[in-house]
């Protein structure tokens, strides 16, 4: 699985009340919480991210209360994937299970606002297009690839008992 989207750069230590605030607890529609994705960190992202954008991160990337609205938010507001240099595990497991591909990657830093990046989850590399560089990423394993392919956990055993 290839993504390839436009970065958006964050710094370390974002927590779940940033990615969504607790107003808007209210609803798991992802759709209407992506609308308020990330608005504590920058008020402008929800409304300027393009579908498939890459948030890139730095350390701890949503540490804090272990809700699913944060990923729900960020895969409702169109973002194809996450990287970081680390992730909370609370928030790393609810990513995955709602079906929001994350990457961890030591070497963030470089990666500027816009650049565009390409991901490749089966192979784990992470390409830079704009800066011509290209980093090295765990591979997601088969069976993650089937569940994020299929939209997430839910999904995923729905399908598999359907069978």
């Amino acid at each position: 699985m290839k993504l390839k989207g436009k970065a958006w750069i964050f710094g370390d230590d974002i927590n779940t009340d940033d990615i969504i605030s607790a107003k808007y607890l209210v609803t798991t529609a992802p759709q209407e919480l992506g609308k308020h994705c990330l608005e504590v960190a920058d008020e402008t992202f929800a409304r300027k991210v393009g579908k498939g954008d890459i948030i890139v991160a730095g350390k701890n990337f949503g540490c804090g209360s272990s809700r699913e609205h944060a990923p729900l938010a960020i895969k409702g507001c169109g973002v194809s994937c996450v990287v970081a240099r680390s992730f909370a595990c609370i928030f790393y497991r609810n990513a995955i299970n709602i079906g929001l591909p994350i990457v961890e990657c030591g070497e963030v830093a470089g990666i500027k606002q816009a650049d565009l990046l390409d991901v490749d989850l089966e192979e784990g590399w992470l390409v830079n297009l704009t800066q011509k560089k290209r980093y090295k990423t765990q591979p997601f394993p088969p069976f993650l690839q089937d569940l994020i392919n299929q939209g997430g956990l839910m999904s995923f055993v729905k399908n598999r008992y359907a069978r």
